[in-house]
């Protein structure tokens, strides 16, 4: 499991107290706070970290990292002003550890013993995605995007022309979306009405690039390794044929030298996944944001190492992955196919997730701390921001109550 130390970064100070700064990232994270708290934040430097370990796997990029090179990583971002005099920033990753320290102005990588290293996809979907989808050509302001904002719809293309004139179905309001290859448009169908995506409605610009981008994502990690060969860039397909050509010089059996080409594949090509979304429940009724999320759950179960992370503002998320982590319970101790089903009319039995593979993280915009919330066997806490706030509502109204009641 990937886990990350953050003190004295932006608006993060002593960051999780009770583990010295640490976080867990295990195979489902959410991030809750108020704005300003730090969600993204951290969000963002997992996505970074990710990335560089994958590059130093890869040899892409050497160690150790010059602060300048941190700096234009941190830029993608938007993140550059946010280091500070005494940050401190450890990743612990699968193949490396990497600490960042204010002495030290650079990024020590530190390699990890592994008998084969893998390597993600990583994908950032920023929270100002919405307006991409209401734009009739992207490519029109393609030279205006930056950073995550800019992958992500490169990315939303890579996902049209992958599934161009096929109808792909949405979680929700029995509706499919469809790229046009001959209009250059992307098509909503409801029933036998035909509407452009961006003439829909927002709740549609915020879900549909997300669930096409996760779905082709997928697909894309799904094919054989033949075709993800195919796929790496001209430095690293140099890189892996000379690292092949120095093996086959290597008096081995038959058997281990296949296996040692297994290996150098495998660090090559990206094998599972790991999506980070702010906020997905944007512009989302309630039951539209439950079938959004089951569908990333389902989604993430698609591989083992697959992860998903998420900043919310949404008590229903957090409701949603209780019911998750409930019916995963529930899953192993029926025994019959009828009370399956009925389960599955619940929460889809893809979309089910164990509870020790979940972690909420509470972030505190006043102190710059982040809790780890407790949980009841595998269910996150009551007690958080999100379901506190519901309540403080509920007091307020009987407090207006109270003043009428005392109107006479």
């Amino acid at each position: 499991m990937k886990k990350i130390r953050v003190k004295n970064f932006g608006p993060i100070k002593e960051g999780n107290k009770a583990t010295d700064g640490w976080l867990d990232v295990p195979k489902v994270t959410v991030f809750i706070g108020n704005q300003g708290s730090g969600k993204s934040t951290v969000a963002k430097l997992i996505s970074s970290f990710v990335w560089l370990e994958k590059n130093l796997t890869r040899g892409d990029v050497e160690a150790p990292i010059s602060k300048d090179f941190f700096l234009d990583m941190l830029h993608f971002h938007r993140l550059e002003h946010y280091l500070q005099e005494d940050s401190q920033i450890e990743f612990e990753g699968d193949n490396f550890h990497l600490k960042y320290t204010p002495s030290s102005q650079s990024i020590e990588a530190f390699p990890k013993a592994v008998s084969a290293a893998c390597t993600p996809k990583i994908m950032y979907v920023p929270a100002e995605r919405n307006f991409l989808s209401s734009i009739e050509n992207i490519n029109k302001v393609s030279d205006l995007l930056i950073g995550s904002l800019k992958s992500y719809a490169v990315e939303f293309r890579n996902a049209q022309l992958a599934n161009k004139d096929n109808s792909l179905l949405l979680p929700f309001n029995s509706t499919s979306i469809t790229y046009d290859s001959k209009d250059n448009e992307s098509y909503l169908q409801f029933g036998e009405k035909r509407l452009k995506l961006a003439h829909a409605s927002s709740g549609f610009h915020s879900f549909v690039p997300l669930f096409w981008i996760t779905k082709n994502l997928n697909d894309l990690l799904n094919q054989d390794e033949k075709r993800l060969l195919e796929l790496l860039s001209t430095d690293q397909t140099i890189r892996r044929n000379n690292e092949l050509k120095k093996l086959n010089q290597l008096a081995f059996s038959e058997e281990i030298l296949r296996e040692k080409e297994k290996n150098i594949n495998a660090k090559y090509i990206s094998q599972y996944l790991i999506n980070i979304v702010e906020e997905p429940e944007q512009n989302l009724f309630p039951s539209s944001q439950k079938q959004m999320l089951y569908s990333l759950l389902n989604f993430n179960n698609r591989k083992k190492l697959n992860t998903l992370i998420i900043t919310t503002h949404s008590p229903y998320l957090l409701l949603f992955l209780t019911l998750s982590v409930e019916a995963h319970r529930l899953k192993s101790k029926l025994n019959n196919n009828e009370l399956l089903s009925q389960l599955n009319e619940i929460v889809p039995l893809q979309s089910t997730l164990d509870g020790k593979d979940l972690v909420v993280y509470q972030l505190y915009e006043t102190t710059g701390e982040i809790e780890k919330l407790g949980n009841y066997k595998g269910l996150p806490s009551d007690d958080n921001d999100l379901n506190n706030g519901l309540a403080s509502a509920n007091d307020d109204f009987s407090k207006l109550l109270d003043l009428e009641d005392a109107c006479g």
